[in-house]
């Protein structure tokens, strides 16, 4: 007898049906699985068989064939299992007039019968729903992430003998309820703030610019500076997550298997790789899945970089191509996938080895054969993709001991929002949203100089020796600026303080 239920199986972030077929006919016993599968499908054999068994079922002892179609796809993961296992009970005739027809079955089986969660089920039910699937059977611990689908009929089980009842109607089971995005986001919260850093105004004005503007940005000072808290602050005066941008950075998180118990990501990523990092790691592949890597899921939050001459030559050159796109395509043998990188880098970095060098404070030891070295390490393309470049000093103790208040991280969100619900009417019919996203086009569009402005800039690109790119992200870092003070034209004074975040790395130290 023949039965078949439908799955899915992810390729990258898009999901594709799969066709589980069981054919069950006499003969030598046996249990043959087609299809591709990789290590975790074919040792399924036995969780199907166990659960079965251990769930009161009988396990058929014929000619057992399971297919999984499409046969040119390979099948990867563990929620193939329950899919498996209900269309072995019904081609043995167990779920009579159980009807399967609609549903897309995904879980993996312990032995005792019980049904495990999976990764990846959100990309899955959003592929799922464009392909027109409506109702599915999940893992009863992927159901907090199931809920925030809307428009799905999700049924979560936790045992097989749970959803052959319920298939066989003898149970009813109700949908998994829809859960109200908003309400997440209020229980979340930050441990930074900007009101707890002391000092470095000169830092914090540039940090809330790069916001504004979705701009890259590198702070480089002696250690001790205050330079990683003002990077995890960033998080804290950037925008919430819109509902569209959480189900997005969510189904990248799921598809790694790092989703946590309230099933969506609230909070924008803010990802902090350690320098010994490899670039596949940084990049995304894998040997058998091909998994999305520290760019990707940083998407729509903030990839930090701390000691950033530190990375290898290779990773940090690797990151040139997503800044640019902000898309990454890892292609390996088994084929090519493209994910998201849609984020916001930041990076720090000691001015020299010793880490002293043109601080007011400490005396810098390293010769400037040693300096010249270790500034290297960071090539002349990667810093043309940086937009601000900011000099952080140590901190005067009267600042440290000061109890005047701070600016906090909500006063500087405000000025950020506003800034940016600027930058998305002006560019509504362009199909960007970020000043840091302009082309050529939009540049010659939005950005039109005066002949001060023009003046003022031309004097700097000769005495800095700037490179094309680098004279783009001076204009566009003085649009952001602009755009803080409400100005509708960039002003001359916005040109001069966006060259200042330039000076780093020209060689005028």
């Amino acid at each position: 007898m023949l039965a078949k239920v439908t799955s899915f199986t992810l390729v990258g972030l898009e999901g594709v049906p799969v066709d589980v077929e069981t054919d069950i006919n006499k003969g030598m016993t046996s249990y043959e699985l087609v299809g591709l599968p990789d290590a975790a499908v074919k040792e399924s054999r036995e969780r199907v068989r166990s659960a079965i068994i251990n769930a009161r079922f009988h396990f058929p002892v014929n000619r057992i064939t399971v297919n999984l179609a499409p046969a040119d796809i390979k099948k990867e993961g563990s929620h193939y299992d329950l899919p498996i296992a209900v269309s072995i009970l019904k081609a043995s005739g167990q779920l009579e007039n159980a009807s399967t027809e609609g549903f897309v079955i995904l879980g993996e089986l312990a032995l005792d019968g019980g049904v495990r969660g999976v990764s990846g089920v959100l990309p899955v039910l959003i592929s799922a729903k464009k392909k027109g699937f409506n109702r599915f059977i999940l893992p009863f611990a992927n159901a907090n992430e199931a809920a925030y689908m809307e428009g799905a009929e999700v049924y979560a089980v936790k045992s097989l003998s749970e959803a052959a009842a319920f298939l066989k109607g003898e149970i009813s089971l109700s949908p998994v309820q829809s859960k109200d995005f908003s309400a997440a986001v209020v229980r979340s919260s930050y441990d930074c703030d900007l009101s707890l850093v002391r000092g470095q105004a000169v830092a914090k004005r540039a940090l809330e610019i790069a916001v504004a503007g979705g701009h890259n940005i590198l702070f480089c000072g002696p250690p001790g500076t205050g330079k990683t808290m003002l990077a995890k602050c960033i998080p804290t005066i950037m925008p919430d997550l819109t509902f569209e941008e959480a189900l997005d950075v969510t189904r990248i998180h799921s598809v790694a298997g790092e989703l946590g118990e309230e099933g969506i990501v609230t909070l924008r990523p803010f990802r902090t790789p350690h320098h010994t990092a490899t670039t596949v790691s940084l990049c995304g592949g894998g040997n058998a899945k091909i998994r999305p890597g520290e760019i990707s899921k940083a998407h729509r939050g903030v990839l930090y970089l701390d000691e950033l001459p530190e990375y290898s030559r290779s990773a940090l050159e690797a990151l040139r191509q997503p800044l640019e796109d902000r898309k990454i395509t890892v292609s390996r043998a088994s084929g090519a996938v493209t994910f998201p990188a849609d984020f916001m880098l930041c990076a720090s970095m000691n001015p020299c080895p010793c880490g002293n060098y043109g601080s007011s404070y400490r005396q810098c030891t390293c010769t400037p054969a040693q300096i010249k070295k270790y500034r290297s390490r960071i090539s002349g393309p990667l810093l043309d993709r940086i937009d601000i470049l900011v000099e952080v000093d140590a901190v005067r103790y009267e600042d440290l001991s000061s109890t005047a208040e701070e600016e906090p991280s909500c006063a500087v969100k405000q000025r950020v929002e506003r800034a940016r619900a600027i930058q998305r009417e002006r560019f509504l019919k362009d199909g960007i949203s970020l000043n840091a996203e302009m082309g050529e086009r939009q540049l010659k569009k939005y950005c039109a100089l005066s002949p001060e402005c023009t003046r003022a800039l031309g004097g700097i690109f000769e005495k800095l020796a700037l490179s094309a790119r680098a004279r783009a992200r001076i204009i566009k870092v003085a649009r952001t600026i602009a755009d803080l003070s409400f100005s509708a034209e960039i002003q001359p004074e916005h040109i001069l303080e966006a060259a200042s975040y330039r000076t780093f790395g020209t060689g005028e130290d």
